[in-house]
């Protein structure tokens, strides 16, 4: 996908722009992941070091929560393609775009440096066993002991500033889309319309429906080996799902495909 973009001057456009970026923080978000989960499931469980484990912490909380703001500023851009289309230009400028996504790896870096450093300063005790496939905060949670109150309420303030307020920002901009949408009289324009989102949407299902599950849910009851298949599906099924997803269901991605194919075809020939 981000080879696609570069090469293709037809996918030079905003949506694109920020799809390139969310394609490169989904291959490192999972990179941070997936050799550590392959070592416990071939070793059935290893040995991870403080600092090893609080650096892995720090990376996966780093690009989850870039994910998290790219995907809303994908919807705040969906929402001024439908909404202001006549602005959309003036709007979205390269200035602007550069802006929005340095502002998300600000504030992923920030979230996670704050959550790290907190999580970091507790007290652990026991036998320091995470029974999870990855450091991840619910199981470190769990290994805690003393006084941990103040260190929980930084780590849920700032898991406030990503998770739900994306999910705000992403649910008023659907709305005002919706809205918009619904003014359209023809039905070929409104599901023409509907079809430029429709990517987003399932991207957007896929990522935050499994975060909401493993991390807004009663903890009560909960069954680790629940979770562990929750967060596979978070950490290496929906960052791999992501480029099939937009390539499959847009038609500028499949003609840069076709294009690029047949280049390569050509190429090829003597």
């Amino acid at each position: 996908m981000i080879i696609l973009i570069h090469k293709d001057h037809q996918l030079h456009t905003p949506m694109y722009f920020f799809l390139g970026h969310l394609s490169f923080v989904d291959m490192c978000y999972s990179s941070v992941i997936v050799p550590q989960l392959l070592a416990v499931l071939l070793e059935h469980g290893t040995a991870i070091s403080q600092a090893r484990c609080a650096a892995q912490f720090f990376l996966f909380t780093f690009f989850a929560s870039i994910d998290c703001y790219l995907l809303a500023i994908m919807a705040y851009d969906r929402y001024v393609a439908v909404c202001q289309p006549l602005l959309y230009v003036t709007i979205m400028t390269e200035r602007a775009r550069w802006g929005l996504v340095a502002g998300a790896y600000i504030a992923g870096f920030s979230s996670a440096f704050v959550r790290t450093v907190t999580a970091f300063t507790l007290s652990f005790c026991g036998n320091n066993e995470i029974n999870f496939i990855f450091c991840d905060l619910p199981p470190l949670l769990k290994l805690t002991c003393g006084e941990s109150f103040t260190q929980e309420v930084v780590i849920i303030v700032f898991a406030i500033f990503v998770m739900p307020a994306c999910i705000l920002v992403i649910l008023v901009s659907y709305l005002f889309i919706i809205v918009a949408i619904m003014q359209i009289r023809s039905a070929g324009g409104r599901a023409k319309t509907f079809s430029t989102c429709a990517s987003h949407l399932m991207a957007v299902s896929l990522f935050f429906g499994t975060l909401i599950f493993m991390y807004l849910r009663d903890n009560s009851g909960k069954s680790s080996e629940e979770d562990r298949v929750v967060s596979v599906l978070y950490t290496v099924v929906t960052p791999m799902l992501n480029p099939l997803i937009y390539s499959l269901r847009n038609k500028e991605v499949k003609a840069a495909v076709r294009k690029a194919l047949s280049r390569s075809k050509a190429s090829g020939k003597p």
